[in-house]
Order: C-alpha cells, then structure tokens, then sequence
C-alpha cells in the first residue's frame, strides 16, 4: 500500500483504500462496497462509494504501479504477455458497456460487461498487469448514454485485438522488454494485431481457426488442409507445461510460412492424443527458434485462466456493482493490485521457503486464508452489527417505498 499511497493527496482516501484492498483480499462470501465497509467497521457504504465514484485519485496511475510491482517481485526473461478477455453477467441496461453478447464466463449469450486483460506469466507466477473496458457499438454510437456512464466525450470504439494492441504498447512504452504474447482465436484472426507485434519485434503464438488461410511455398491453403498433408513422422510428443494432475502432454507438428514480411513465420498445429482434436497457432519470431519454443508459449496462455479464477475467486475482480465507468476502472485496479500482492507472496514464500516432504507448495488460495486469519481479520462488537442492520433496512425500506411510488405513477 505504500507504493501506491502518494497517488492519494489526502490521507482519508489513503486509509479508506487500505481497507478496501485488505476487504478484498477477506473472506467476505460477497464483496461490494456494503460488505466492505462495513468489514472494515464504517459506519454506513457512503465513504467506499466516495472513494471509488467521487474521490481525487488517478486509477491508470494506480494500474502503472501494479504493473511495476509485478515486474519487480516476478520477472522472468522468458515471460510471456497473455491477452484475453472476461465476462461479467449484469442486470439491467445502465452498467457501463453492458450488452448482450457473448461471454466465456457463462459460456453463451448474456447480458454481460466484457473487459480485456493482459497478464504476465513467467515462472514465478502470473497476475494481470493492465485492463481496458470493451464498449461495444451500442454505446459508442449513443453519446448520451455514454456520458451518463461516466464515459468521456472522445470515446471510440475499438474491438478487442486493438485494446490489445493499446495495452500492449503501454506495457513497451513504459521500457519493459518481453519476448512473447500469447493469444486465442480472437487475437490471432486479426492482422493488425499480427501487424503491430512484428514491427515491434515481440514473437507472438496466436491461436487461428481451422478455416484461416495461410501462404506456404505451395501456395495459400486453409490451415486444416495443411494439417491433413502432415506425415506421421513430423509430428513430435511434447508437454505445453504442468498441470494440477501433471504434464499436458499433446502432439505438436510445425510448418514454415512463406510470409514475405522479415522473420520467422510459421504454423504451429497441436493435436490431443486422446481425442484427435487439432488446434492451429500463427506463429512468429524475429528470427528461428525451435518448436520446443512455441510450445513452451502455447503452454501459458492458460495462465490467464488462472488469473482470471483467482482474480474473481480471492480477490472480488467481477463483485463490483457500480454503473460508471470510473468506479469500474477504480475497482478492477485495486482487485488487480490485491491479486498481485498474492501472486507476489506466493512467489516469495516459494523462494525462500521450499515446501517439506509431503506437501505442495503455498498457492494463493492459502495465503488468503492464513493472511485473513492471521493478520487482516478486524473484531467488531454486537453494537456495530446492530448498527449495520437498521442501516441495510432503512435502505431497503426507502428503495421499497421509491419502487412503490414509481409503480403508482406508471399505472395512473
């Protein structure tokens, strides 16, 4: 918290955004700002909706220091960027970007909020380093709507490879240095994004559908076609890394391309040795590197799922309910922040600390339940519960009384 402290002029926003974080990392069963605050032993929610919708503070700032932290405590010459986006079903039509559209979180069409992510995955560990609100047409063709939601007044739209491409950039710009980004179909279908890596001279394995064409020294052919033409010697066993119930081993065979921009371009097809199942990778280098490689960066592009579980499951990154977009970026921040500070210990207690015979190393889970036990779990008396009772019903009776009156007046 110190490391982000000198973004907070006052030292009331500066106390109030510890709590939040220490709520976040709690083991509240719901995290909002009701939940939280009163955790943290306020006196009602008003001060942690101030600090998220109404207080000074630059929340980009903020999200420069997480990245700053996690390269520091996890950096990894062989880090891969992995960008990816996550749903979040909504109710309602207000909740910035919120449309119906598809969502991997539920696995179909929702009405969702979609953000896109990129996270840092080297040997250490792996936490989200940047984020960026997807807002769809239906919002950025409306300027009323998108400013009632906080949104400002230049707000284009931009698919999800360009918010890729931005943060991307940011993550270069700022002098950092990775070899690698890794994506799905999303991000490799899309050439501009294929584009902006090869100038920038960062490799990238970017998942393509079986349909996407490629060039080869034969001429140009659906990925799937070329699959077919493999020899049975080509194909080699090799493990993308290792899961809970050990190594994910696939078959893996590779094919040059014959791409006339500068570098190695090649496509990479894996196949499940169970079922058959083919997947198809567009890769690129700026020079050879061998297919152990390329497999090595498929392997972690599965971090982001894990980002994405402990995020959501430790760290409260999709239990926002807030409609504007300011207290949207505030508070994916800070969740992002609180992951990263377990990422960070995970990372730490591994090193200094090897876990004994008959033991799996710390995860991230239990750091939160010793954490929260041990060092972040406050005390309140009767009284404060009783308080925190007649505050959530009066509430509640207000909005009851509110939904009644409105009820009336639309049936007269």
């Amino acid at each position: 918290m110190g490391r982000i402290a000198g973004r907070f002029a006052r030292v009331e926003p500066r106390r109030r955004v510890r709590d939040l974080v220490l709520g976040l990392l709690s083991d509240l069963p719901r995290k909002n700002c009701w939940s939280i605050a009163e955790w943290a032993g306020e006196a009602s929610p008003d001060g942690m909706q101030h600090l998220l919708g109404r207080a000074r503070w630059d929340a980009d700032a903020v999200r420069d220091d997480v990245r700053e932290y996690v390269l520091e405590h996890l950096h990894d010459e062989d880090a891969v960027l992995v960008v990816d986006e996550t749903g979040d079903v909504k109710k309602g039509t207000h909740t910035v970007g919120v449309q119906r559209q598809y969502t991997g979180t539920a696995g179909r069409i929702e009405n969702a909020q979609v953000a896109v992510y990129l996270v840092y995955a080297g040997v250490r560990g792996h936490a989200a380093v940047d984020r960026e609100l997807y807002v769809p047409r239906s919002w950025t063709c409306d300027p009323d709507r998108c400013q009632a939601a906080g949104l400002g007044d230049d707000t284009a739209f931009a698919t999800k490879p360009e918010l890729g491409v931005r943060m991307i950039g940011r993550f270069l710009d700022a002098g950092h240095r990775v070899g690698w980004v890794a994506g799905d179909e999303v991000y490799g279908g899309n050439p501009k994004l294929r584009s902006a890596l090869e100038k920038r001279k960062v490799g990238y394995v970017l998942a393509v559908a079986c349909s996407a064409e490629v060039i080869t020294g034969a001429g140009k052919f659906r990925a799937d076609a070329l699959a077919a033409k493999v020899p049975r010697r080509a194909w080699q066993k090799l493990s993308a890394g290792a899961g809970a119930k050990g190594h994910r081993f696939y078959d893996w065979a590779v094919i040059d391309l014959a791409e006339p921009r500068p570098g190695s371009h090649r496509l990479l097809i894996r196949r499940n040795r169970t079922t058959g199942e083919l997947a198809y990778y567009r890769c690129f280098s700026p020079a050879p590197v061998p297919l152990a490689t390329l497999v090595r960066v498929t392997g972690s592009r599965w971090r982001v799922e894990e980002t994405f579980q402990a995020g959501k499951g430790l760290a409260g990154l999709d239990e926002h309910q807030l409609r504007r977009f300011t207290s949207w970026s505030r508070w994916v921040t800070l969740a992002m922040l609180a992951h990263a500070f377990l990422a960070v210990v995970r990372a730490n207690e591994h090193a200094r600390h090897p876990a004994p015979h008959g033991l799996i190393p710390l995860t991230c889970n239990e750091i939160q339940r010793l954490f929260t036990t041990l060092v972040a779990r406050p005390v309140h008396d009767v009284a404060h519960r009783l308080r925190w009772s007649a505050w959530r019903r009066r509430h509640q009776a207000r909005a009851q009384t509110s939904h009644y009156r409105r009820q009336a007046a639309n049936q007269t």
